[in-house]
């Protein structure tokens, strides 16, 4: 029989262990401009930014398979509540809220592998101030933002590039407002930043058709 402390103890392993693996993840930026939700990274290989929904954007960072069955899970609630229900009912609350409890089951359960990833979802809003970020963490814990929202290695990392994203006001217009995201993200190394990353920028279009309004302002290469 495993006693509270026992339980404690496992607890705390487990999430040492995680935060070890995701400590030298790459950061993920996000603002909202006039023109519409910026989301900024940089990769190694794989793509990190993708569409989940109609004016629903998620990206991440952590161990690849994890952040994959994060977003088929998101991508098949979106879809099946689009399809039964109505695209109205598809928020960025509901999905975030419905991909979070496995996470918070598998961090829980020591007969099961955690999920070694932390991952942002964005959805855009008819102004700059409606515009929605859920940070869903490795436990399954989720925080929801405004106007700004950051993931890093660490939650001290994120919490200050968050705060220095406040110095872009959404009146900035967006390749400018990349430029700026650059040099936050470069911000977040302490020493080199590592060489050969690819850029990653799309931008969610606030006044335009649905099939039109996710913007790649940066090539996204391979898969």
């Amino acid at each position: 029989m495993i006693s509270p402390y026992d339980w404690q103890e496992g607890v705390s392993n487990r999430a040492q262990y995680i935060e070890g693996r995701l400590a030298q993840g790459l950061p993920v930026l996000a603002i909202s401009l006039n023109e519409g939700l910026l989301m900024y990274s940089r990769r190694r290989q794989s793509r990190k930014v993708f569409e989940i929904y109609d004016r629903i954007i998620f990206a991440g960072l952590g161990q690849q398979s994890d952040l994959e069955a994060i977003r088929a899970a998101a991508l098949e609630f979106a879809s099946r509540e689009g399809y039964q229900r109505s695209e109205d009912d598809v928020t960025v609350q509901r999905v975030a809220t419905t991909v979070s409890g496995p996470i918070k089951q598998a961090f829980a359960d020591f007969r099961t592998a955690p999920v070694v990833a932390r991952t942002m979802f964005g959805e855009l809003g008819e102004t700059p101030e409606k515009d929605t970020y859920y940070v869903i963490d490795f436990d399954g814990d989720y925080a929801v933002a405004r106007l700004r929202s950051a993931i890093a290695g660490t939650l001290e990392s994120g919490s200050k590039l968050e705060t220095a994203l406040a110095a872009i006001p959404a009146s900035t217009d967006p390749e400018e407002a990349i430029l700026k995201l650059s040099e936050i993200f470069d911000s977040s190394f302490e020493g080199t930043v590592p060489e050969g990353l690819k850029e990653e920028a799309i931008l969610i279009e606030r006044n335009t058709l649905r099939e039109d309004r996710f913007r790649v302002l940066r090539a996204v290469e391979g898969i």
